[in-house]
C-alpha cells in the first residue's frame, strides 16, 4: 500500500472567505430590498444568508475532513466534505420555497417599487463580490479536490445569475411600470435555484455511495499500467473509489511463481510510486499474486452495474 495525502487543514481559510462575502452581501441586499421594496431583492437576500448557512456549514465539515486518520476512521475523514454539500444543496432548496411563496404573496397583493436606481447600484456591488469569491472557491475547489468548496462556487455563481435576472426584472419593472414582472422574475429565479439544489445533492448522495473514479483517472491508471506491465505480468480485480478528496485504487498483480517476494514487491511499489506521482491524493493497495496457482484467478470483477464499477482489463 502507497498513501499521498496532501495537508488540507489550511482549506478553511476558503471557508472563511466565503463567510466575509454572504455577512457583506446580506448587508448590501437587504439594504437594497428595503430602499426598493423589490421581492425580487427580498429573494436576492434570501439567498444570501443561505450562502452564510452553506459557508459555516462547510467551514465546520473542512475542519473534520482535515482530521488525520485514528483508529475510528482509519481512511480519514475526507467524506465529511459530502454532507456539507449536501447539506448546501438541501438549504438551497428551502432559499428556492421561500422565494416562490414571497413571489406568489407579490402576484396576489402588488406594490409599487421605490428607488429602483439605489437599489440597483447596491445590488451590483453585493453581485460583483459573489463573483469573485466564486472564482476563487472554483480554483480552490478544483485543485484540492474538495466538494465543499466546488458546491460553494457553484452556490455563489447561482446567486450571481439569480442576481442578474432580479436586477433585470427590477429595471423593467421601472422603466415599463408592470409590476407583476418583480414576482415573476423571482419565481423564475426560485426554479433555477432548485436546478442547482438538486444537482448538488445528487453530487453528494454519489459521493457518499462510493462512486468509482472519473474516466479521465481511470485512463492514468491504465497508463501507469501498461508503462510498468512485464511480459509475464497481469492484472485484475482493479478496482477505484472516490471517498471526498481521496482517490482509492486497489489491484491484484500477478507474477511468475518463479519470481522472489523482493521482485515483486520491487515491481507493486513502482506501480504505487508511479500512481501516487500520476493522482494527487491517492492511496493504492496492490495484493501481489502468483500465476502458477489457480486461486489467483478466482477474485474476477464483477460487470459495470454496481454503484462502484471495476476498471475493465485491457
Amino acid at each position: 500500500m502507497n498513501i499521498n495525502h496532501p495537508d488540507r487543514s489550511k482549506l478553511t481559510r476558503f471557508a472563511w472567505l466565503s463567510i466575509a462575502v454572504a455577512l457583506l452581501t446580506i448587508g448590501l441586499k437587504t439594504t437594497a430590498y428595503l430602499i426598493t421594496n423589490s421581492v425580487g431583492l427580498l429573494s436576492d437576500a434570501l439567498e444570501s444568508i443561505v450562502n452564510l448557512i452553506g459557508a459555516l456549514m462547510a467551514l465546520g465539515m473542512l475542519t473534520i475532513a482535515a482530521r488525520p486518520a485514528d483508529e475510528s476512521h482509519t481512511f480519514g475523514h475526507s467524506k465529511a466534505e459530502y454532507f456539507s454539500s449536501g447539506v448546501e444543496g438541501a438549504l438551497i432548496l428551502v432559499a428556492a420555497i421561500s422565494i416562490a411563496y414571497a413571489a406568489i404573496q407579490r402576484l396576489i397583493t402588488p406594490e409599487p417599487l421605490e428607488q429602483v436606481g439605489i437599489g440597483i447600484i447596491v445590488s451590483i456591488i453585493a453581485s460583483l463580490a459573489n463573483f469573485g469569491v466564486a472564482l476563487i472557491l472554483r480554483r480552490a475547489g478544483k485543485q484540492y479536490n474538495s466538494i465543499s468548496l466546488t458546491s460553494n462556487s457553484h452556490h455563489l455563481m447561482t446567486d450571481v445569475w439569480t442576481s442578474g435576472g432580479v436586477l433585470i426584472g427590477v429595471g423593467a419593472v421601472a422603466i415599463s411600470g408592470w409590476q407583476v414582472l418583480d414576482p415573476v422574475i423571482a419565481i423564475l429565479v426560485a426554479l433555477n435555484i432548485v436546478w442547482t439544489g438538486v444537482g448538488i445533492i445528487r453530487k453528494s448522495i454519489s459521493g457518499l455511495m462510493d462512486s468509482s473514479l472519473s474516466k479521465e483517472y481511470i485512463d492514468i491508471i491504465h497508463r501507469v499500467l501498461d508503462s510498468q506491465k512485464e511480459t509475464e505480468v497481469k492484472f485484475h480485480a482493479i478496482r477505484t473509489r472516490q471517498s471526498g478528496s481521496l482517490k482509492v485504487i486497489s489491484m491484484h498483480v500477478l507474477v511468475p511463481g518463479s519470481w522472489t517476494v523482493n521482485r515483486g514487491h520491487q515491481l507493486v511499489t513502482r506501480i504505487e510510486n508511479e500512481l501516487n506521482r500520476a493522482i494527487e491524493e491517492c492511496e493504492v493497495f496492490t495484493h501481489l499474486e502468483s500465476l502458477s496457482d489457480p486461486d489467483s484467478f478466482d477474485d474476477v470483477p464483477f460487470t459495470n452495474t454496481g454503484s462502484n464499477p471495476v476498471l475493465p482489463l485491457k
